[in-house]
């Protein structure tokens, strides 16, 4: 059933542990987040990108709320925009019943970060709506990979500036830069190492939860060595890509002359499970929430 983030959140602060973020863009994948969160005997975080509103349109919403509250029925699921780039993202998911938020204009100037994300706390808090920012950048794809391997004291988070961030914002978490990247270019060519003393550092600064972005392929231990210094949500898209084109491909191999599309599909929804459950595992650290 769809609740309020806060109450996830307040469960894993308590708990010292993680709520696992996924990323969905249509009725298969929604379907096997809630069925590997069931399975994990834990809440999740279902959230969706702007790019993913230009697909669907906003009837992944519709469709989202629907199994949440049919399907989903004994698991608690928040719904969250994840990186919203314009007010005009962030005014859609409210007015939609989003519970959470994400405005990411962590490639910008910090003061034009600070006044965009000022801007969006104001409108959600008056709508009962959590906020989520960003400070640091997590880099993507090719290029900003190999920038990061070179110099990645240039992408980090500073905790100096994470503090000033989070005090004139007013924002409920904080997605930081620690190392982490998002896309499939690092799953084949290594994942970089995060920096834990920067961790560290930030979440003496900060008193909100820290948001770790392109978690995919990071290494257990290293999770639950960030989930120790804090994190207490993490966001996880590639991999539940990889897994959904890995069993439609074995899917359409071994059904070469099935034209039924649900019988086609099926496998997809197994396998994302199957991840979701593994990922909610390693984040809960084995703690009941």
């Amino acid at each position: 059933m769809l609740v309020h983030i806060k109450k996830l959140v307040r469960q894993v602060m308590k708990r010292k542990c993680a709520l696992g973020a996924f990323d969905t863009f249509n009725f298969e994948i929604t379907l096997g987040i809630i069925q590997g969160a069931m399975q994990a005997g834990s809440p999740v975080i279902i959230q969706v990108t702007p790019k993913t509103f230009k697909y669907t349109g906003m009837a992944i919403t519709q469709i989202i709320q629907s199994i949440a509250n049919n399907q989903g029925q004994d698991v608690s699921i928040a719904l969250h925009l994840d990186h919203g780039r314009t007010f005009s993202d962030v005014v859609k998911c409210v007015q939609a019943g989003f519970s959470s938020v994400m405005i990411d204009v962590s490639d910008q100037l910090f003061d034009k970060n600070v006044a965009l994300t000022k801007k969006v706390v104001q409108y959600a808090h008056q709508r009962n709506v959590w906020v989520q920012g960003e400070l640091g950048l997590v880099v993507k794809g090719k290029e900003g990979y190999q920038k990061l391997v070179k110099k990645p004291e240039e992408f980090l988070t500073d905790p100096d500036q994470a503090q000033e961030f989070v005090r004139k914002t007013r924002i409920d978490a904080l997605a930081i830069a620690i190392g982490n990247v998002h896309g499939h270019y690092k799953m084949e060519h290594g994942i970089p190492r995060l920096f834990l003393s920067r961790l560290k550092e930030i979440e003496r600064k900060v008193d909100i939860p820290l948001v770790l972005h392109g978690a995919s392929g990071i290494s257990s231990n290293q999770i639950k060595r960030a989930v120790d210094l804090g994190i207490r949500i993490i966001n996880i898209d590639t991999e539940i890509r990889m897994a959904f084109k890995k069993a439609l491909i074995t899917s359409l191999g071994a059904q070469k002359r099935e034209i039924d599309p649900r019988k086609i599909l099926l496998p997809t929804i197994k396998e994302v499970s199957r991840v979701v459950e593994k990922k909610i595992k390693i984040f809960n650290q084995g703690k009941r929430i």
